[in-house]
């Protein structure tokens, strides 16, 4: 291990191997940090975090912070981070509360500068937060969801899979798989074409994709007539079915589609 001799770590705390932490760094005691991460100077990581192994946290970061959330007593909760993700600069990111007793961070993540993660939120593998991203608590994002500078998303929405929301957006409502998010109020702005493309996603896949989305966002159907057009129109793949299951699930209801949002403006 490379462990600055200026830094603070708590006897208890469990280090991994080859582990580097820089000077003015503080580690609390009830914290797990995997084989070869890197920790910058002036971190501080706080009692109930579970890092996995090889990731970077650049300087500034608080991580494991208590929640905003005036319910929050001191429970004992936790933050759990997968292996390879980044933490940059300034970024902060809470424990859990009752609700669920954790908040995690998945594996191969990018948590960009000044970012912000609160309590209870689940964010899946290889997702990208820009840098000004504020997630309140209890929000849910998917696999592979890629999320613009300064966007803002409410509290208990969720983001699926492969989703892309644009720079400066408000995420009041549920952002469904595979979508690019835009607009003012956010609204369905076409499928998430390129990111598709470079996860591999065939031309067949993405024009399946296309015309469940069509009928949902585009063609005037209500939410319950979209549904039963799709079930009954569209043929059966992976990526339909991961759509319905995401907007049977949904509790906060769904962005609006491009039709909503252009006679809402006008």
């Amino acid at each position: 291990m490379n462990i600055h001799q200026l830094s603070v770590i708590h006897p208890d705390a469990k280090i991994g191997k080859d582990v580097t932490i820089g000077p003015f760094t503080t580690i609390a005691a009830d914290v797990v940090i995997g084989d070869g991460t890197w920790i910058a100077p002036h971190v501080s990581i706080m009692d109930g975090v579970r890092m996995g192994r090889n990731c970077k946290v650049f300087q500034g970061a608080i991580v494991g912070s208590t929640p905003q959330d005036l319910k929050y007593k001191g429970e004992r909760t936790l933050l759990e981070i997968g292996d390879n993700t980044i933490l940059r600069e300034y970024c902060t990111v809470n424990i859990g509360t009752t609700a669920t007793w954790k908040t995690v961070i998945g594996k191969n993540c990018l948590v960009m500068a000044y970012a912000h993660v609160a309590h209870d939120c689940v964010i899946g593998d290889n997702v990208v937060l820009a840098n000004n991203v504020t997630l309140a608590g209890h929000i849910e994002i998917g696999d592979f969801a890629r999320l613009g500078g300064m966007v803002a998303v409410h509290q208990f929405v969720k983001i699926g899979n492969d989703a892309f929301i644009g720079g400066g957006s408000l995420v009041p409502r549920d952002v469904p798989p595979f979508v690019l998010a835009a607009r003012n109020p956010l609204s369905y702005a076409g499928v998430n074409r390129v990111g598709l493309v470079r996860r591999g996603f065939s031309p067949n896949q993405i024009d399946n994709i296309r015309d469940v989305y069509r009928i949902l966002f585009v063609r005037g159907h209500n939410l319950t007539q979209a549904v039963n057009v799709i079930s009954e129109t569209v043929p059966d793949t992976t990526e339909k079915t991961k759509i319905l299951d995401f907007v049977n699930q949904s509790t906060r209801g769904l962005i609006k589609g491009f039709r909503a949002s252009k006679d809402k403006q006008n």
